[in-house]
């Protein structure tokens, strides 16, 4: 049976959603910020007959993100949902999943990355180097020096968008500097919730690359996370050389996020 979700399905649909809390960590950020009532996202759930969740789909302004635990599903009711939104932009979701879905999209545009996910400390660096921690007036030069990066260039960063993230806990940036107060480099969470965050915005300076900043800023910032909070870390990726460096701190491949939109 397919029906909306409402504010009494928050404890079932958080826990059920808490089996994978880094590729859910969109879904769960959503509900525990803005719950159910708010205009620019919905959540449908898919329940079996025992009354116990097979499936999510939410929309989030004009996205859609559908979740399935096993893959023996029946993609179709979720399918007729996304499809009557004739606003829809695009679908996003773990590669498993998507992959049902993507026959009746077969005229979408396709992308994939690789998703990571950091559990453990163990394969951290341990630090000694002075990192900070951003505040949110630290926005302007934060953003000044990702909008350097040829890899960000595409969507610029925007102090105002930044500062209210930091403002509100939904992410935080490390980095380092010069004894002047240039920045060296940052690194960035998103989408924090009380389980899991997202790594975004790992940039380094040209000046100071390929002296451990990356890594070391990556340790102190994961082992934060996961030591003091309880939190698994997730990324994607599509850099192969980023890659080795994520491994390398115990990052391990879970699946690949995939998108679905519109030509």
């Amino acid at each position: 049976m397919i029906r909306k979700l409402v504010e009494a399905d928050r404890a079932q649909t958080l826990a059920f959603l808490s089996a994978e809390p880094a590729i859910n960590l969109f879904m769960i950020g959503d509900i525990e910020q803005d719950g159910f009532d708010k205009d620019f996202q919905e959540f449908w759930g898919d329940f079996n007959d025992l009354g116990e969740l097979d499936g999510v789909l939410v929309r989030y302004n004009q996205f859609y993100i559908p979740y399935y635990k096993a893959l023996d599903f029946n993609p179709l009711p979720f399918v007729e949902i996304i499809k009557s939104d004739a606003n829809h932009v695009g679908i996003s979701g773990k590669e498993s999943v998507l992959n049902l879905f993507k026959p009746y999209f077969n005229t979408y545009h396709y992308k994939s990355t690789y998703f990571c996910e950091l559990k453990t400390a163990d394969k951290l660096k341990v630090v000694s180097l002075p990192i900070k921690v951003a505040i949110p007036e630290d926005a302007s030069r934060i953003c000044e020096l990702l909008n350097e990066i040829e890899e960000f260039s595409e969507s610029p960063s925007k102090p105002e968008s930044l500062e209210r993230i930091i403002r509100s806990g939904a992410g935080r940036v490390y980095y380092t500097e010069t004894e002047d107060g240039i920045l060296k480099n940052v690194v960035q969470t998103t989408a924090e919730n009380s389980m899991s965050a997202m790594i975004i915005g790992v940039a380094t300076r040209k000046a100071y690359r390929n002296q451990g900043l990356m890594s070391d800023s990556l340790s102190k910032l994961c082992r934060d996370l996961i030591e003091n909070e309880g939190k698994s870390l997730c990324l994607f990726y599509d850099n192969p050389e980023a890659g080795k460096i994520y491994h390398r701190l115990g990052f391990e491949s879970i699946d690949k996020w995939t998108m679905l939109f519109k030509a």
